[in-house]
């Protein structure tokens, strides 16, 4: 009996390999080519599950968040809103190796979407979800009366967005500057800035 092959699964096992591609050797050493060495496979079996280099690469950034999105859906919610919102940050951070590794590619993908307008189009696309999500955090403050009154919504969801983006950055290029701890601080102190009765 032959055996079963999960497309799904080999197509995540290849863009997992495109992403040390990447933490080693930057975009621009990836090719379909080094990712069939990287994965210990054919050109032409890669080919049957990527039909393009832009189709891997494609797959390969949505993954990022992908991964990300499944973890947060996973997370053990305590029901109080500022711990869970906390909880959903660190998924984001790169406080462990996975999250260094999706920070490192997200980044490397982020850099290239300036010049490269097929990126910027992908990075765009996951840039607004993370926004939205953001502003749902923000919302749900709100809607529970924990929010300071007069929030504005729009301006705090870049600032709390940006400010993710940022540690995300310091820590990829200077770990030893900004720590874990570094990073959860931060945030914490962010979040309880907009909250009414911070958390004692």
């Amino acid at each position: 009996m032959p055996k079963l092959v999960d497309h799904r699964k080999r197509r995540e096992l290849l863009a997992q390999a495109a992403w040390r591609v990447i933490r080693r050797a930057g975009l621009d050493g990836l090719s379909v080519r080094t990712v069939a060495e990287e994965a210990g496979m054919s050109l032409g079996s890669l080919r049957h599950y990527f039909g393009s280099q832009a189709e891997l690469l494609a797959f390969s950034m949505r993954l990022v968040s992908e991964q990300a999105t499944r973890r947060i859906e996973g997370l053990p919610y305590t029901g109080e809103p500022r711990a869970d919102i906390l909880l959903i940050i660190a998924e984001l951070l790169p406080l462990d190796e996975v999250r260094r590794e999706e920070a490192e590619v997200w980044l490397a993908f982020a850099a290239k979407a300036v010049s490269d307008p097929a990126i910027g189009e992908l990075y765009r696309e996951v840039h607004e979800q993370l926004y939205a999500g953001f502003r749902r955090m923000l919302e749900g403050l709100a809607a529970v009366g924990l929010a300071k009154p007069g929030l504005r919504l729009e301006t705090e969801t870049k600032r709390l967005h940006a400010l993710v983006d940022g540690l995300v950055l310091h820590h990829a290029a200077a770990p030893e500057r900004v720590t874990s701890e570094d990073m959860l601080a931060a945030v914490t102190l962010h979040l309880d800035s907009l909250l009414e009765r911070p958390a004692e």
